[in-house]
């Protein structure tokens, strides 16, 4: 499927970065984790103790995408693999914040497009079929009820041996939520081309199943 771009929007924990990483593998298609790089880069701004010239600490970055065949796609930052950080809780409940600024958006948008420009891409993040790739050849906008997410993080956590409480989890993805989909720059909507798929209560299988099947309504 080398001739068509798959974008997948939706809330944090909808199941996205998963069910892109199946379809991916499926269709024989590459798989960007867009996710990544603004992961990436908040990685930065914390460790540059959170500078407020958000122009100069993209000024000063380089970021690449890599893949190895055990562990995958892996990110580059400044020429350092920071890929086993970026989940960690303070990368996670800073990134809306750091992903808001427009020169971190205007840095990590340019560099999806140029990656998406050869097709055969499968691409996930919240602004892909708005902003990255709007003539995308399949849109898909997943949700998932926030009892259902915060429990998927909360096993995300347990398997990185993170403890982490459910109620808590609840707060922080409602809160995210909110500012996605409020904040000035890319905030978080569905575009008008794009189907909706509910995840909740469906195993990835199912999920992933029911992209192919779009996929195949498209050829």
């Amino acid at each position: 499927m080398s001739s068509i771009n798959i974008a997948l929007d939706g809330p944090a924990a909808a199941g996205k970065s998963t069910i892109a990483k199946q379809v991916a593998s499926r269709l024989s298609m590459i798989y960007v984790d867009t996710g990544a790089m603004y992961r990436a880069i908040t990685y930065k701004y914390l460790q540059n103790g959170k500078p407020e010239n958000f122009n100069e600490l993209i000024n000063n970055t380089s970021l690449e995408l890599t893949y190895d065949e055990q562990k995958g796609q892996r990110i580059l930052l400044d020429e350092q693999d920071i890929t086993d950080y970026l989940r960690e809780n303070d990368v996670t409940n800073n990134v809306s914040y750091v992903a808001s600024k427009e020169p971190v958006r205007s840095f990590a948008v340019k560099l999806q497009k140029k990656l998406a420009a050869k097709k055969g891409i499968v691409m996930d993040g919240r602004d892909i079929g708005t902003v990255v790739l709007p003539n995308a050849e399949l849109k898909v906008y997943m949700i998932a009820s926030v009892k259902e997410r915060a429990e998927r993080r909360q096993k995300e956590n347990e398997l990185r041996g993170i403890d982490s409480n459910l109620e808590q989890l609840k707060q922080e993805i409602e809160a995210r939520d909110h500012y996605d989909m409020n904040r000035d720059i890319s905030p978080l909507r569905k575009a008008n081309d794009a189907s909706t798929l509910d995840t909740t209560g469906k195993s990835i299988e199912e999920v992933t199943q029911e992209i192919l099947d779009m996929v195949n309504q498209i050829k």
